[in-house]
């Protein structure tokens, strides 16, 4: 298992630094400096402008300008942003406290509620609470995240006034104390919901049906035959079986909530990592933006990783060596 991670790891290096060469040619290959904000807008002086493109080494060759940010980024050194004037990594680190606690609410409502819905309706198949089950699975797998968030926003915060609209935490709440943390859930589970929506609908149903496929498989039979409770055999057999691939898909719950976060984030004005992506994009900041982009390489990377480990965890008879 150690071995087969440690080559995964290896073997991410190339990988990322693919990434790097491509995300470095897109930020140049787009209007204006990749830097182009810590120029004085108001002095228009062309011999001011030929300096500062000097200064920041606009004249360099391509390989040395790509070597220079590359290194940087390696040693930790990700520029300043144009938009904030402050340290890309000030930034980040600002919002991505923000982005984790989405994330994990995400999973954790996902998980629960795909778990209770999923073992109900494989447990009773072809009646009418699974029937509403499905039909609910459904319409969670054909709205888009951004339809549901803006009628979430629409129904529970206009209308029904349960949850705030925007933002990650009231005003003036002490740091720290029970009411901030509270605050903080208040905020984020609306959007939470909306993220694992479509996860919590595939996932229901992939159990459901699991459950009902292992249920007819000859060792269940062979179970029954021997006069062994039922109860045993559904949460020892069928159940322990059913869950094996789902808890697989928590590393690629990772990208999907990177993935989802961007657009989750935007609309309930959430300030969060995926949020400030589509800001870096319309207001060119391109230190922030290809460290995000880098960032989320990484990620994607690493959910892969743990997907393939925990399929070799939860299933003895998957071999990683």
């Amino acid at each position: 298992m150690l071995k087969y991670a440690f080559r995964r790891i290896l073997g991410m290096i190339p990988m990322l630094l693919l990434t790097s060469i491509v995300v470095f040619s897109l930020a140049k290959l787009m209007p204006g400096d990749s830097l182009s904000g810590e120029i004085d807008p108001r002095n228009t002086n062309p011999e001011y402008i030929a300096e500062m493109r000097e200064k920041l080494g606009y004249n360099d060759p391509m390989p040395q300008q790509y070597f220079r940010w590359i290194s940087g980024f390696v040693e930790g050194d990700f520029g300043k942003s144009t938009r904030f004037k402050i340290e890309v990594s000030e930034v980040i680190g600002e919002r991505l406290p923000n982005t984790i606690l989405l994330g994990l609410s995400a999973i954790l409502i996902t998980y629960i509620l795909a778990f209770f819905m999923g073992s109900y309706a494989g447990r009773k198949p072809y009646t009418l609470m699974d029937n509403l089950i499905g039909g609910l699975n459904y319409i969670g797998l054909a709205i888009p995240s951004f339809i549901a968030g803006v009628f979430a926003i629409f129904f529970f915060s206009f209308k029904l006034g349960w949850f705030p609209s925007n933002g990650s935490v009231d005003i003036g709440v002490t740091d720290g104390t029970l009411e901030w943390w509270l605050s903080r859930f208040h905020h984020v589970f609306l959007p939470a919901v909306v993220l694992g929506l479509l996860s919590t609908a595939s996932y229901t149903q992939f159990l459901r049906n699991d459950i009902i496929e292992n249920s007819r498989k000859d060792y269940v039979r062979t179970a029954r035959a021997k006069g062994t409770p039922e109860r045993k055999i559904y949460n020892v057999h069928i159940l322990r079986n059913s869950i094996i691939p789902l808890i697989t898909f928590l590393g690629f719950d990772i990208v999907a909530i990177i993935s989802g976060a961007i657009i989750t984030e935007t609309i309930f004005t959430y300030p969060g990592l995926g949020q400030l992506f589509l800001q870096s994009v319309g207001t060119r900041d391109y230190p922030v933006l290809m460290t995000l982009t880098m960032l989320f390489s990484f990620l994607t990377l690493i959910g892969n990783l743990v997907a393939d480990v925990l399929y070799g965890v939860v299933d003895p008879r998957i071999r990683l060596d």
